[in-house]
């Protein structure tokens, strides 16, 4: 831990954070997120000669009137969370300054601590999140969003704009917000906040019933920013439910009548029979993969591959010098440089950028032609393929297929309350392509979110809990996943999911006596 001079702490990066702290309560005030006093805000002293996980904090005090808040009321804490500077008493009638009881909450959320055992916890999270602010709401949104059930454990919303403005979420993601329960003193929450944090990776908010809201981001701005589009959601919600109408639906419809079980709200029925009039478990999500399942092989093999395939050049060299490109060469560059070492067939070096461009794209192209003839099932691989193809899309030179039980199918279980997701070796814009650009038109609209490769390999049952956690379903067997692939659904099973196998022509022949029910119909399920 880096000791710091008292003229540090009078220093100009000191005081620039005091101040800014002390402009964002007011602001945060007129919004009405701390008003009454409640509420607070921490934010990293940015010090770019000074790591960030030694960088020191300033905190409002809490208590106070956040609109008359100038910067010598701020606390600042040491990285450790332990008091290094408090303000001065003020005469009567104001209270005597106080360090929040949001401190340990904020100190988790910010992957800190005040304690030995918090610092222990704390610092494996700061790895995992690297906030560098933490907003502490009492806006009103956030406090009633929280009542319209009082037996859900989290907030969901999808198809709305404000999502793009939460870190690693688009327009068709669903957002999950975790719910924990109040407790007299705020100091009590830390337990369960630090168990959703866990629970929740990709979140960056933590509701606490009928109370607010925690939000954190890598900088002051990127949590402002965040804030604003929670409570903007927050509200929208609010105001969808009072219409009578579900804001995790992707076409916000009508509030589906819920049945109450296992302390979870569900919106399907329970005991539906199969086509040998065996009861089948309640189902709450279904995940779908595409190959051989929505769509025919052959379209993947034939009409996307080759696109791609022969389309790389033409889309590197249009738009070689855009971030997206220039992301995709780096990703790439770092796959080809393990291929390399692995000794994979096909992979040839990829030149730094001030070799010429030329000679970057001739190895690009190079790598992705053997890449595609393998078929490999790469993050690095899809990302650049899912580029080429929307602009495939974008000029009509492809029109996507599906299976024609497919649409009607996506239609019954969305009109049923039934979540639909895509799973998928594609990245997760190939999807939303696919989807977006059918032969039966856009189908998107049944759609609550998507899966890739990112979440983990299609053959191993860790990546179908994970998608059991991010769904929110305590009870794995009332998601079914469908595909054409055995090994998938073997890894989906032993992860406590149904599977269901999909026989479609041209799919791959199955192990004989193999133990999963199969469909040809999407109308058989």
């Amino acid at each position: 831990m880096i000791g710091f001079p008292q003229a540090y702490l009078e220093g100009k990066e000191v005081k620039e954070t005091s101040s800014l702290v002390t402009e964002l309560c007011r602001h945060f005030y007129t919004q009405g997120w701390v008003s009454g006093t409640g509420g607070s805000i921490t934010i990293k002293v940015h010090d770019a000669s000074i790591p960030k996980p030694e960088q020191l904090i300033v905190m409002s005090p809490s208590g106070v009137q956040k609109e008359r808040m100038q910067p010598e009321d701020m606390y600042i804490l040491s990285a450790n969370g332990s008091i290094i500077s408090s303000p001065s008493p003020k005469p009567y009638p104001n209270k005597p300054p106080k360090c929040t009881d949001c401190a340990p909450l904020f100190m988790k959320n910010r992957r800190l601590s005040l304690g030995k055992r918090l610092r222990k916890l704390g610092y494996k999270a700061y790895e995992m999140r690297n906030a560098g602010a933490v907003i502490h709401s009492h806006g009103m949104e956030s406090c009633l969003v929280t009542m319209l059930n009082p037996q859900a454990k989290e907030f969901r919303i999808t198809h709305m704009e404000m999502i793009k403005g939460i870190q690693g979420h688009g327009y068709y993601d669903e957002l999950v917000v975790p719910i924990i329960e109040n407790t007299a003193y705020e100091n009590e929450l830390t337990d369960s906040l630090t168990k959703a944090i866990k629970a929740y990776p990709k979140a960056t908010a933590v509701l606490v019933r009928n109370h607010g809201v925690y939000i954190w981001g890598d900088s002051w701005i990127h949590a402002k920013t965040q804030a604003e589009c929670y409570h903007y959601l927050f509200d929208a919600a609010i105001k969808l439910h009072q219409l009578g109408l579900d804001s995790a639906t992707p076409d916000h419809g009508p509030i589906q009548r819920a049945i109450h079980s296992k302390n979870q709200f569900s919106t399907v029925k329970s005991g539906v029979k199969d086509s040998q009039n065996q009861t089948e478990p309640p189902r709450r999500c279904i995940v779908l993969d595409i190959e051989g399942t929505t769509t025919p092989i052959t379209f993947v093999t034939d009409v996307l591959f080759p696109y791609a395939r022969e389309n790389v050049g033409k889309h590197l060299n249009l738009t070689y010098d855009t971030a997206e490109t220039q992301e995709d060469i780096r990703l790439l560059r770092s796959q080809v440089e393990e291929d390399l070492r692995q000794g994979v067939t096909g992979a040839v070096p990829i030149p730094h950028a001030d070799e010429g461009k030329e000679e970057v794209i001739a190895a690009m192209v190079s790598n992705v032609e053997a890449m595609i003839k393998a078929d490999r099932k790469i993050t690095a691989l899809k990302e650049l393929q899912g580029h080429i193809w929307r602009t495939g899309f974008e000029c009509n030179e492809l029109k996507s297929v599906v299976f024609e039980d497919v649409a009607d199918a996506l239609e019954k279980w969305h009109s049923s309350g039934i979540k639909v997701y895509i799973y998928s070796s594609g990245s997760r814009l190939a999807q939303r392509l696919l989807f977006g650009n059918t032969n039966y038109g856009d189908l998107r609209k049944y759609l609550s979110g998507f899966f890739d490769t990112t979440i983990g390999n299609k053959k191993e049952s860790r990546s179908y809990k994970e998608i059991t956690e991010t769904l929110g379903v305590d009870d794995p067997s009332e998601i079914l996943f469908v595909t054409d692939v055995y090994q998938e659904a073997t890894a989906a099973k032993a992860a406590g999911l149904e599977a269901i196998i999909s026989i479609r022509p041209g799919n791959a022949s199955l192990p004989e006596n193999n133990e999963f029910k199969t469909v040809t119909s999407f109308s058989q399920i």
